[in-house]
């Protein structure tokens, strides 16, 4: 038999291996233990989030609940999301023209009255307040409308609306055109507003920020400045410039001197390609009878354009060609264009104190008045922003004016000018 069995096969455990095994299993009972631990704060935690959000909702019910009953409570009216603001401009203005004596040549207090009835209808209104060098204080109101929006693409306009023959006259708040007056052409063959009523908006073309702006207006046209049709002369918007009869500036009212109203618009393309980076481009005009019999017409086409490249340089501009008739002197026929460009120098990253804050502006004037008086005006400038809306502008204008309503060789105007 002892030759017929082979030997049992033992293996000897040593003490080392043998703690070793036993390390490794209280480790582990450990771990397990912590992992109990863990599991029950969670399950706290749990718990408390759930009495958390019962109490919320509890909360949110009675809320909604309280809100109910409030609005239940309340009497039916109006929508309560009647709002009012009052936004505007004012300006201080010094000059000096050659051969004449310096000063304080205006005073000017412009609010506009903004008032909201719903989400459809709104009111605007804009007025004047000026003291001029004499001492004489002037009130009158700019425009006066009603509009309402009748989906996302049009707007219903009526009452004195500023006209949108070219962009300067509807975008000419004092604050906002770098140079303190007006181009020739806008402030004197051009009428400002008219009594009548519009349709205007907006189309986007395609999701690139591209928009085709349009608007259509009929109003009572340009008036006489007697009651005679002969060639006596009547200011127009500046007392500068004379024309037989014409009266830009009227705004008539009912009844009409003339049996049939003006019709005009405007139709503008604006293309963004990136932020600050931008084209506008515009056409405009307007036509209808003048005079107390209506035997005339008064006629106006505008192009204007505009073009910002970063956010430092801006170049815009008009072409403005008008004609009427009269009984004496036949067709008179009034042009001009502007030219305007400018550039801030914080583009140039000088990091410089006042340069950062500085505004070079340069501008061109032409106008052919039609009655024998042609002008060209060379304007250089510039503005200092104390802040966004608070303006010191400044600039030299050079003039070579010819003709029987000749102006000044030379001006120097500063003004101070805060929007709000």
């Amino acid at each position: 038999m002892g030759v017929a069995l082979p030997p049992r096969a033992t293996a000897a455990v040593t003490d080392e291996d043998f703690n070793a095994l036993k390390n490794q299993v209280q480790q582990l009972n450990s771990t397990v233990q912590g992992l109990q631990q863990e599991h029950q704060q969670d399950q706290q935690t749990i718990q408390q989030l759930r009495d958390q959000l019962g109490q919320t909702q509890t909360l949110a019910t009675n809320a909604v609940q309280k809100a109910e009953a409030a609005q239940a409570q309340a009497t039916p009216g109006p929508s309560a999301r009647h709002n009012f603001t009052m936004a505007g401009d004012a300006e201080v203005q010094f000059s000096k023209a050659a051969g004449q004596h310096g000063g304080f040549a205006l005073a000017d207090f412009a609010p506009i009255f903004l008032y909201r009835a719903n989400d459809n209808i709104l009111f605007e209104a804009g007025f004047d307040t000026s003291l001029d060098s004499g001492g004489n204080t002037t009130f009158s109101m700019s425009f006066g409308q009603l509009d309402y929006v009748w989906n996302d693409y049009v707007t219903v306009v009526a009452g004195d609306m500023l006209l949108p023959l070219g962009t300067y006259n509807i975008r000419s708040a004092g604050w906002l055109t770098k140079i303190p007056d007006a181009p020739l052409v806008d402030d004197q063959i051009l009428p400002g507003s008219g009594v009548g009523a519009q349709l205007r908006g907006g189309i986007p073309i395609g999701d690139t920020g591209q928009m085709l702006t349009y608007s259509v207006y009929g109003v009572n046209g340009p008036g006489a400045g007697d009651s005679t049709t002969g060639d006596a002369f009547q200011s127009t918007n500046s007392p500068s410039v004379g024309s037989p009869n014409l009266d830009l500036g009227g705004n008539l009212t009912s009844p009409n001197e003339h049996p049939d109203p003006s019709g005009g618009g405007r139709v503008g393309w604006f293309y963004p390609w990136k932020p600050h980076y931008d084209v506008e481009l515009g056409i405009s005009g307007q036509s209808g009878e003048w005079g107390y019999v209506g035997n005339h017409l008064w006629s106006a086409a505008v192009l204007d354009a505009a073009v910002h490249i970063s956010p430092y340089f801006e170049a815009k501009g008009e072409y403005a060609n008008t004609w009427y008739g009269t009984d004496a002197s036949g067709t008179i026929h009034p042009h001009g264009w502007w030219v305007q460009a400018s550039y801030k120098l914080a583009g140039l990253n000088l990091e410089l104190p006042v340069v950062n804050d500085l505004e070079l502006v340069g501008r061109y004037d032409r106008l052919n008045d039609g009655l024998g008086t042609k002008t060209d005006r060379y304007t250089a400038g510039l503005v200092y922003y104390f802040t966004d809306t608070l303006w010191f502008e400044s600039d030299y204008e050079y003039l070579s004016s010819h003709g029987p309503n000749a102006m000044p060789p030379n001006e120097v105007i500063a003004q101070i000018s805060y929007g709000f």
